[in-house]
């Protein structure tokens, strides 16, 4: 008998997103099951990143971040779980998360659709006026209850959809993402020639993330200006994007030219990470920031905008790392100050990054599968089979 077929549906878009993504599929690989990676297009996809054992499903169908170009999703969604029948579907992002709810309806077939939400892209500041703004909560309102589960990546997130969705308190699961891979440490670890890392240099600070508005980088250079009033210091920012030239701007009339770095993107953040004096995240909002559980599992010290949603949690209100407003210039500065003159236990940054692991987030997303479909004729006995092979495969 042919293991079940399980699908994981994202628009392929890089970034973070991926790297969760592509990480939730890697810990899929470790059950009996045959996974499916679902892209609206395959085009650009490093396939070095995807494990031998997944198939790539490309609909050919290109869509943008948003929902009328996501529409277009329908009719290859509804030819792939006819004709592939996966026992579960997982769905990322609100707009693909949309249309993969119609699609499910109009396909006829009970596959378990799983609805993960990482940001509510409606609330963004800027966004209120557009059609979509409105348009998609009332979609969510009738279409995300049809499906099997909905699942937020943080609690704040969580209790924000309940309220948007009219859902019962607790009604949607909180499941971590799962940012930290097996590979991590070795990652952490790699070489890494930057003569800003001398042993005797000036202490590093550290920005990830794309050149974006949402980073909000301008406020993390003038906080870092105002530090260096105080003492000497290095700021490394890793991504790329269309606030580059701006940002470039901003660091010439700040005259930052020989302190700040833009060296663009790079495909190993971890060894600046485990290397840097302290990862700085400036965010006007977020979904649930890997960078955090990232440079919390380097060792490295934390400081974070109190922004929606995901850093007050994942710093447990500022044991793991120091909290700020957002966009509080005066704040950051001295809360970069207090991260290099009394730093956390490195120890207690690392033990609190486990909680993001891969085999966690994907046995919690597994269990409910398992507590959904079991009970259902056609799947009880490809189920129980297979869980009970992924048990003995695991425990040995």
């Amino acid at each position: 008998m042919n293991s079940p077929r399980v699908a994981v549906l994202m628009h392929n878009l890089g970034g973070g997103l991926e790297t969760v993504v592509l990480n939730q599929v890697r810990g899929l690989t470790h059950y009996p099951y045959e996974i499916d990676l679902v892209l609206d297009r395959a085009d650009g996809l490093d396939a070095a990143k995807i494990p031998p054992k997944v198939r790539i499903i490309d609909l050919k169908t290109p869509i943008s971040p948003n929902f009328k170009s996501a529409l277009a999703l329908i009719p290859p969604l509804i030819r792939y779980l006819r004709q592939e029948k996966p026992i579960a579907l997982f769905s990322h992002l609100i707009f693909v998360n949309v249309v993969t709810a119609i699609a499910r309806t109009l396909a006829r077939f009970p596959t378990h659709l799983t609805l993960i939400e990482h940001n509510l892209l409606f609330q963004k500041p800027g966004r209120s006026n557009e059609p979509s703004s409105k348009l998609l909560p009332l979609l969510m309102r009738g279409l995300y209850p049809k499906a099997d589960r909905v699942v937020a990546v943080s609690k704040d997130m969580a209790s924000t959809l309940e309220q948007w969705l009219h859902f019962p308190s607790g009604k949607i699961d909180v499941i971590y993402n799962p940012a930290l891979d097996r590979d991590f440490a070795a990652k952490a670890k790699a070489p890494l020639e930057h003569p800003w890392f001398a042993p005797s240099a000036p202490p590093v600070f550290l920005g990830v993330g794309r050149l974006e508005k949402a980073k909000d980088f301008p406020t993390l250079l003038r906080a870092f200006a105002r530090l260096r009033q105080q003492r000497e210091a290095k700021l490394i920012l890793l991504g790329e994007g269309k606030e580059r030239p701006a940002l470039e701007t901003s660091i010439e009339q700040l005259g930052l030219e020989s302190e700040v770095s833009l060296p663009g993107f790079t495909p190993n953040p971890y060894a600046y990470m485990s290397r840097a004096r302290a990862c700085v995240l400036s965010s006007r909002w977020e979904g649930l920031p890997t960078v955090l559980i990232e440079a919390l599992a380097c060792g490295c010290q934390v400081v974070a905008t109190d922004c929606p949603y995901g850093p007050r949690e994942i710093l447990d209100s500022g044991k793991y790392g120091r909290l700020v407003p957002v966009e509080d210039v005066e704040a950051l500065a001295e809360a970069m100050q207090l991260a290099i003159d009394r730093p956390l236990d490195t120890e207690l940054l690392e033990r609190r990054a486990l909680d993001f692991g891969i085999d966690r987030a994907v046995t919690q997303y597994l269990d409910a599968i398992e507590s959904d479909l079991l009970p259902k004729s056609g799947f009880k006995a490809s189920l129980t089979s297979a869980f009970r092979q992924a048990q003995s495969t695991t425990q040995s």
